[in-house]
């Protein structure tokens, strides 16, 4: 079934046709990234004071440095693209930008994998034969297929090698593509650091970022001077008092034998230990067969709750009958009886002798237990017992259950259910006096409620049983916040207060008397990244006191400056640094720097990273050239002479100068560096990281420089998952593409253009295949049309640029560099190519088609610069290209970003005015032709309309005009919102002037609301801002030849007709079709072999010259220019068309058409007549073109 998963998916991700276009990209990409190479265009330092740089701003962006036990994948180029995009543009925008990019090796899962390696080979051998079932496995039915791991050249494919297949870490390193000589080193973790991260620059590089590599280094105590700057923070934290050391609650994996964090599980990142009160429920003599033998021992069952202040109210406890339970010994002697999964939980928290081991008793089942009377603490019963609950669940707590009717729904359905039915208790061995005697104890007053709360609310909802799965939880909800919040007691001791201010007193009393005891566990079930599930366990360990008061309310102060983008960022930060408390920064197994002051622990992978950008700006002097630091960098310092108060002395402001070896003047490079760059400008993360690696940033960084809190954080942008097709990325469904794929699938700029495409909210953002190869093909037309361009810009048109199809595409673009610059600044990259691509390319597009008279050379290239420049920052390298063949010398990434001039918005809107009425004319056109249905119910076609009337109005008509002052009247009183429909139309029928239009009055109102929401305010103005009627005639021959008409003239509608007037509104013309009658003629083109033919003409009364190319335009396709084209006619109308045309004499024996001329017809003769400076010719039937 695996591999047909695979097939199928393989066949979702989209069938290509041919990859020219791509491979073109491809190539200008490699010259491209060679050439920025070779002119070392990122790599910068810090502006030497007083020079000419000093006075630029700087622009520091980090991204968190990727995990080293693999190839990047498509999530992570998303997240960093975005830093990409903003360095593009921030760069444009004459920021002196740094982006360096480190890679992160600490932690356990390298450790793990070439451990599993090593493990596998020492097994089963080189190369490895694998058993063909794993023992656990249930043997395969005879027909099932054994897959032979063990051939040769056995490669399955990576997904199959990700999925429930791969269980050996060598098959997983064959589907990397590896053979078996290159995979027997990554049995050492080390070969791993030599392996990925050159492996991951390689494929950064391809991607064209503009990083400074001269900065890139990995982590681990492999790189002696990243070790040494992790211990100098570390004695400094410690110092701090941010480090402490004790036994705490931590998620624990028992098969690692040490703490399992966020990083280093499988499932349930995020998830913390849950308190529980565990209530001692004695078992009373005489004891249930089962538990005969333990005669004289103590024993309880032992019940998990999380709400300790319900405790005096219990009527029984739950059971749930064929649950599996054990017995087990605690440490002083008692019995404990509970499921094997919270017995195990206590097992690691001092409940047992031996941490970790459970000493098993005996196993059970529910039944065994059921009907045992307890002694339970603080309820007034002083018996009670244990009864069957069906709906008991494993996953949480201990499997016995208390049961406080009063205030829980769940209790209270269960223990009607079984007062209720005989037969249930029959069931069970359940007497009757354990269940009937036992009602509810009033214990807490809830507002609402009264003092039964879950009695009354299951009341209320009508719930019949314990199976009534959805009201319970709507029960639940309606009265557990209240009663925590609002609920009052009103037992002894605690009379009146309420129960939120009470539940830990009340919780710690049954502690002291030894009546409960504090048990934790995971809040949900986390599996480590080596299959186990994990356990709380009370630990000894070094941790960072997160929780601490002072330090937390610092790192809110770093959150209320800092630019978060979103509010749901903000808010989950906020959230965050709320609940987080210590944090264990100490491991024993996997890679990293030890702890300078206690040497058998190492720092764990989200402690060694929240304060390494300042590193950034030093690594480069230090172990520049080398990924490793294991050579001396440019200033020649070596690792062991960078002590604790170098470090000081580089990133303390106020720290003493250093007794070393180096010389001053190197230091006060490296001191100058990291005062130039920091703070960090920009991060950018998955949403992922924001309770953890994005929250210690913070936390740290107010640590490590309290007073200076221009060294804080400045800016941080999460964004949400990437889908792959609309689907979630992964390995095992063969939904996934690495970074080196996506470039060889779709070029950079192609896979760059797709991100941008994206999305950029915390939402989940989408990959789509099918859009990359959209983008491609559009980017490729960009190209071949800006060639076309400084092909042709000879014929382009030169002069003055000043037609209103000028002016309006110059404020277009104008208006395309404002939106764009403020979608960059926001980080909105999908807006940005939006205004600056798509919508950029329509204006250019739309300007193509209207200026008749043909584009303007300045704007045609004015247009090209400027979408170049808007572009660079996502798709740099086509645009780059794109500046060289614009004859640049100077690098594009030098370029500045264009500056907008004027923004005419009235030009713009009569433009759109304009095309919206060249829309409404060709639908309305179409209907005119549609006569109506003729016999058979087939809809008759007129003949094509020659001529049209459109009528434009300048007020609109009285009852509009009314009502539109009626609206303008609330809109103004009421800060721009309109009341309700029903007070309008209320308002408007005791108006005498709008009686007889009552009908169209609300229609009217109904429109104006809509177009208000899309419009803004100017909807309510009652004339227009420009003149309709100028903006058409200046347009007419585009609206003519776009309509296909003869001839359109414009009226106003005040010269109309009632019917006109009542149709006609300011913005909306009116437009009438007619079909002017004519006499037909030939028109004949006597060159030879042009493929230009003969054809029949309709004439009509007033064409000119002009009119009738134009008409010929339309009907010959090949013609494109009118001036290219000459109207002859005879001289002899009657004798000429007989006469053969001879060769290169085409002319003989007519005249030109000249520009003055004017044609008439008589219908009723059908001939046609010519007056030429008002002299009266015959045309007879023919006429003559040619095309030069």
């Amino acid at each position: 079934g695996q591999s047909g998963a695979v097939m199928l998916m393989v066949g979702a991700m989209t069938e290509r046709k041919g990859t020219a276009k791509v491979d073109y990209l491809k190539r200008i990409e490699k010259d491209i990234q060679k050439k920025w190479d070779e002119d070392k265009l990122f790599e910068i330092d810090a502006a030497e004071p007083g020079s000419e740089e000093s006075g630029l701003p700087k622009y520091f962006v980090t991204f968190p440095y990727p995990y080293m036990n693999g190839r990047l994948h498509l999530g992570h180029t998303f997240s960093l693209s975005k830093c990409e995009f903003s360095v593009g543009f921030q760069r444009l925008k004459g920021k002196r930008c740094l982006f360096p990019f480190g890679l992160h090796c600490t932690g356990m899962p390298i450790k793990a994998c070439a451990d599993k390696l090593k493990r596998e080979l020492e097994l089963y051998g080189y190369p490895p034969r694998f058993p063909e079932e794993e023992e656990e496995e249930e043997k395969p039915s005879e027909n099932h297929e054994v897959t032979i791991v063990d051939k040769a050249k056995g490669k399955k494919s990576k997904a199959a090698a990700k999925s429930g297949h791969a269980k050996f870490q060598w098959n997983i390193m064959e589907s990397l593509g590896l053979s078996h000589e290159e995979i027997v080193p990554f049995a050492e973790a080390e070969y791993w650091l030599d392996y990925f991260p050159v492996l991951a620059v390689q494929d950064l590089k391809r991607m064209g970022l503009k990083v400074d590599w001269r900065r890139s280094f990995i982590t681990t105590d492999v790189n002696p001077f990243y070790d040494s700057f992790v211990k100098w923070q570390f004695v400094n934290l410690k110092e701090r008092s941010k480090i402490k050391f004790g036994k705490r609650y931590t998620i624990y994996s028992p098969k690692d034998g040490q703490p399992c964090m966020d990083h280093d599980r499988q499932t349930g990142e995020g998830v913390g230990p849950q308190e529980y009160t565990l209530i001692k429920m004695k078992i009373l003599q005489p004891y249930p067969p089962k538990l005969s033998g333990l005669k004289g021992r103590n024993i309880f069952l032992v019940a998990a709750t999380l709400r300790p202040e319900t405790m005096f109210g219990q009527t029984n406890c739950w059971v749930r009958p064929d649950m599996k339970y054990i017995a087990f010994e605690v440490v002083n002697g008692d019995i404990f009886i509970s499921t094997q999964r919270a017995a195990r939980n206590m097992s690691f928290q001092g409940y047992t002798r031996d941490n970790g081991k459970v000493p098993l008793v005996m196993e059970l089942i529910g039944k065994d237990i059921l009907g045992v009377s307890l002694s339970a603490p603080l309820t007034s019963y002083n018996v009670i017992y244990a009864l069957p609950m069906l709906t008991i669940k494993e996953d949480k707590g201990s499997g016995i259950v208390t049961s406080v009717p009063s205030d829980a729904p769940d209790d209270i359905a269960a223990l009607r259910d079984l007062k209720n039915k005989k037969a249930l208790r029959e069931k069970y061995g359940i007497t009757d006096e354990m269940v009937l005697p036992f009602e509810p104890i009033p214990i807490i007053e809830i507002p609402g409620y009264g003092n039964l709360s879950a009695p009354t609310v299951c009341d209320e909802l009508k719930i019949q049983s314990q199976n009534d799965r959805e009201k319970l939880a709507e029960a639940k909800e309606r009265v557990y916040l209240k009663g925590f919040y609002e609920g009052v007691m009103l037992v002894d001791g605690f009379k009146g207060q309420k129960v939120h201010e009470v539940k830990k007193l009340i919780q710690q009393k049954m502690i002291n008397s030894g009546e409960a005891v504090i048990y934790m566990e995971p809040e949900k079930q986390i599996i480590s990244r080596s299959a186990d599930e994990c356990v709380v366990a009370l630990c000894d360990q070094w941790y960072l006191d997160y929780g601490e008061e002072n330090w937390k309310k610092q790192a809110m102060g770093c959150l209320t400056t800092l630019e978060t983008f979103c509010e749901e960022t903000r808010r989950n930060f906020e959230a965050s640094l709320n609940w987080l408390q210590d944090h264990a920064c100490s491991r024993t197994y996997g890679l990293g720097s030890r702890l300078p002051w206690d040497d058998q622990w190492l720092i764990e992978s989200l402690s060694d990273s929240t304060i390494y950008m300042a590193y950034y700006t030093i690594a480069h002097l230090l172990q520049g050239g080398t990924l490793n630091g294991q050579q001396s960098g440019p200033l020649g310092i070596r690792p062991e002479q960078m002590t604790r108060e170098v470090w000081d002395y580089i990133f303390l402001r106020k720290a003493p100068r250093p007794k070393t070896q180096i010389p001053q003047k190197s230091l006060d490079q490296l001191k100058r560096e990291f005062e130039y760059w920091y703070a960090v400008d920009l991060r950018v993360s998955g949403k992922d990281l924001v309770p953890n690696h994005l929250s210690y940033y913070l936390y740290n960084h107010v640590a490590m420089w309290p007073g200076d809190s221009a060294k804080w954080p400045k800016a941080v942008r999460a964004n949400g998952h990437l889908l792959l097709n609309s689907e979630k990325m992964s390995k095992s469904t063969g939904n996934f593409l690495t970074l080196s794929e996506a470039i060889d699938k779709f070029s950079t700029d192609g896979m760059r253009f797709a991100l941008a495409d994206a999305g950029d909210t915390v939402e989940d953002a989408n990959f789509v295949e099918t859009m990359a190869d959209a983008g491609i093909l559009r980017l490729y037309t960009w190209v071949e049309w800006v060639k076309e361009m400084i092909a042709n810009h000879q014929s382009l048109r030169s002069g003055s640029a000043n037609t209103f199809n000028d002016r309006v595409f110059l404020s277009e673009m104008n208006a395309g560099i404002v939106k764009t610059e403020q979608h960059y600044e926001k980080m909105m990259f999908k807006d940005a190519l939006k205004t600056g691509f798509f919508e950029f390319q329509a204006a250019k597009d739309k300007y193509r088609e209207v200026a008749v008279e043909g584009m303007h050379r300045d704007l045609v290239f004015s247009f090209i610069q400027t979408q170049t420049l808007l572009l660079a920052p996502i798709c740099p390298h086509l645009c780059e290209h794109i500046w060289t063949l614009l004859g640049k010398t100077e690098s594009l990434m030098r370029a500045r970003w264009p500056v907008a001039g004027t923004v005419d918005e009235i030009l713009i809107r009569s433009s759109q005015y304009l095309m919206e009425t060249a829309h409404d004319v060709r639908l309305r056109a179409k209907n005119y032709m549609v006569v109506g249905k003729g016999k058979k119910g087939v809809a008759k076609q007129s003949q094509r309309p020659s001529h049209c009337s459109i009528y434009v109005a300048k007020n609109y008509p009285p009852w509009q005009h009314i009502t539109l002052l009626v609206l303008r009247k609330h809109y103004e009183k009421s800060n721009g919102l309109l009341p309700d429909n029903k007070t309008i139309a209320g308002e408007l029928k005791d108006l005498p002037e709008l009686k007889k239009y009552m009908k169209k009055v609300m229609p009217f109102v109904a429109m104006i609301k809509e177009n208000l929401e899309k419009n803004g305010s100017r909807v309510l103005d009652l004339e227009l801002e420009f003149d309709e009627r100028s903006v058409l005639m200046e347009n007419i021959v585009y609206l003519t030849n776009s309509l296909e008409l003869d001839h359109i003239d414009v009226h106003f509608a005040s010269e109309a007709d009632d019917k006109v007037r009542e149709e006609c509104c300011p913005g909306k013309p009116f437009c009438a079709f007619r079909t002017e009658p004519g006499v037909s003629l030939f028109l004949v083109n006597p060159q030879p072999a042009n493929g230009h033919f003969s054809t029949r003409m309709e004439i009509r009364q007033g064409d000119n010259k002009d009119t009738i190319i134009r008409r010929l335009m339309k009907m010959d396709k090949g013609i494109k220019d009118v001036s290219r084209v000459k109207l002859l006619r005879f001289v002899e109308p009657a004798l000429g068309p007989r006469q053969v045309p001879i060769l290169g004499k085409e002319c003989v024996g007519k005249l030109p058409v000249s520009d003055k001329a004017s044609f008439h017809i008589d219908l009723a003769a059908k001939t046609i007549h010519l007056t030429d400076n008002g002299v009266k010719l015959g045309v007879g039937d023919t006429l003559l073109y040619l095309v030069h």
